[in-house]
């Protein structure tokens, strides 16, 4: 069961009532994402590169809205992109359309991504626009596998009250073994397990502020 809620900044998440947490902060989903993915991560990337492409995994699709987000940047900014994202329960078509977030993205994308949603479910990649990609893996982070390497990761799993299972070591090792040198992840949550475990899989931890309603975000460098 999903319920709409509109949060702090008047944009809209969903309650996950199995797992009994929102898919975004209650603060504010849009201002999150766009603050902790796409600016901490994916700009993030760019500006160190210095670099107009860049290939983005992420471990939760969840609404949708963080990769929305992107994929809108990168039409915007002339960039080349693919993002592969990952979902063990994706959302139903009609309960993706009820977020409300073609408010947030041009028509283009939001066109692009709901006429092809389908086909993202069943494992096709779905072309945004010109060097624009997304594609969508249906299973569980252990369950998944690819030749494929990435410069930033999106980690945006549910918290570790909800979903622990997502924030061992096992787990994350998994997501960050196809990350470049170099590459960025960017997760909302931080914690001190964390930072040690990111450690000791061979990261820089770069701490920063968090979104609104947490105090601080982990960003981390892969040596």
């Amino acid at each position: 069961m999903h319920e709409v809620v509109k949060t702090g900044d008047g944009s809209s998440t969903l309650y996950n009532a199995e797992v009994g947490e929102c898919y975004h902060s209650k603060h504010g989903a849009l201002t999150e994402s766009k603050y902790v993915f796409l600016h901490k991560g994916l700009e993030h990337y760019l500006e160190m590169s210095g670099s107009k492409s860049a290939r983005v995994l992420e471990v939760g699709f969840g609404t949708g809205l963080n990769a929305l987000l992107t994929l809108d940047y990168a039409l915007e900014n002339q960039m080349n992109l693919v993002f592969e994202s990952m979902e063990a329960f994706p959302l139903k078509k009609e309960q993706f359309l009820g977020t409300g977030y073609e408010r947030f993205v041009s028509n283009a994308v939001w066109e692009a991504v709901t006429n092809g949603y389908e086909k993202l479910l069943a494992g096709q990649q779905v072309q945004v626009g010109p060097g624009v990609s997304l594609s969508v893996f249906v299973g569980k982070l252990l369950d998944y596998s690819t030749d494929e390497n990435f410069d930033v990761i999106y980690f945006d799993a549910f918290a570790g009250i909800h979903q622990p299972e997502m924030w061992t070591k096992e787990s994350l090792e998994m997501a960050t073994r196809y990350l470049v040198s170099g590459g960025v992840f960017t997760t909302y949550a931080i914690t001190g397990q964390l930072k040690r475990t990111m450690q000791e899989l061979g990261f820089d931890i770069d701490k920063q502020p968090g979104a609104p309603g947490k105090r601080e975000m982990l960003r981390a460098l892969k040596k």
